[in-house]
């Protein structure tokens, strides 16, 4: 039998992988974005950090999307969609 997941735990989880794909492009290893972004966020290791990766929160949560942005006045400004980021930025200044 396994352990029920709730709601925090589908956040938790959305929050995580929308770090990891928001930074993933810019050119950083999953390492660096560990312990650079989700490490001071949220304290977990990294092997908790890869097993979040690969969690599967579609059965507990319709749209992960409404999720992550929950509980912030302004969520546009969390995502915005017309930012770019220069993938060599983290490489100058580390």
């Amino acid at each position: 039998m396994s352990k029920r997941k709730g709601k925090s735990y589908a956040k938790r989880v959305a929050d995580i992988n929308q770090i990891y794909d928001t930074y993933i492009k810019t050119g950083l290893t999953n390492r660096e974005i560990w312990k650079r972004y989700v490490y001071p966020k949220y304290g977990i290791s990294e092997r908790t950090f890869y097993n979040l990766l690969k969690a599967s929160t579609t059965s507990h949560v319709e749209d992960l999307s409404e999720l992550s942005a929950e509980g912030f006045l302004f969520p546009e400004l969390l995502f915005p969609e017309d930012e770019t980021r220069d993938p060599t930025y983290f490489r100058k200044h580390p």
